[in-house]
């Protein structure tokens, strides 16, 4: 895997993304109550406490609970709730060691459909639908896995020329667009709460 993406909108944070399945699944995992830049940071983050150039599914797996809380909680934090995500990030990578030898790339390296992956994603821990879907738009779009069907499995997040999620962006521009599509449909969401009452 080595690609070029600008997700986190920092040069070394994005080339681990690029060349790191357990990173970019990782920084995902990150991507909510925190700006996108933020959670894509993280892998890079939690790489450079460990001491490394890249995550191990295997070494986060076996990680002492209590210190792996520590190093996400270090200033700066890798997250808003670093206790709560250093749990989810290690039952990621033991879900990954366990199903997968913790080769993360395995997730999709076999696969024959979108249907087929996005089941997959789904059964992985802090992966619900909206968050699969939106991981299987990013590598279909700037990964290049795209198994059959993938565009119909990620749903609106699959379609081509939108800015609904990261999966759109490739820059600050598409950042800005992206942000503006979200500030749309919160608003939209209070308006029709608002109309209820």
């Amino acid at each position: 895997m080595n690609v070029t993406v600008r997700l986190a909108q920092q040069p070394e944070a994005d080339d681990l993304l690029g060349r790191s399945a357990l990173a970019a699944l990782v920084g995902m995992l990150l991507d909510q109550q925190v700006p996108m830049e933020w959670a894509f940071t993280g892998p890079l983050t939690i790489a450079q406490r460990l001491g490394r150039d890249d995550l191990d599914a295997h070494e986060i797996a076996v990680h002492n609970p209590e210190a792996f809380v520590a190093l996400l909680s270090e200033k700066p934090a890798v997250h808003r709730y670093p206790a709560a995500m250093a749990k989810r990030v290690q039952q990621l990578c033991q879900f990954l060691v366990a199903q997968y030898d913790g080769d993360a790339a395995a997730l999709w390296r076999d696969v024959a459909t979108g249907r087929e992956l996005l089941s997959r994603l789904n059964a992985l821990p802090g992966f619900g639908k909206q968050k699969s879907q939106i991981f299987l738009a990013l590598l279909g779009k700037q990964y290049g896995v795209r198994p059959e069907g993938w565009r119909e499995a990620a749903g609106l997040y699959g379609e081509e020329g939108a800015y609904r999620s990261v999966a759109d962006i490739t820059g600050p521009e598409s950042l800005d667009k992206v942000r503006v599509h979200k500030q749309e449909v919160k608003a939209a969401a209070k308006e029709a709460r608002t109309a209820k009452v």
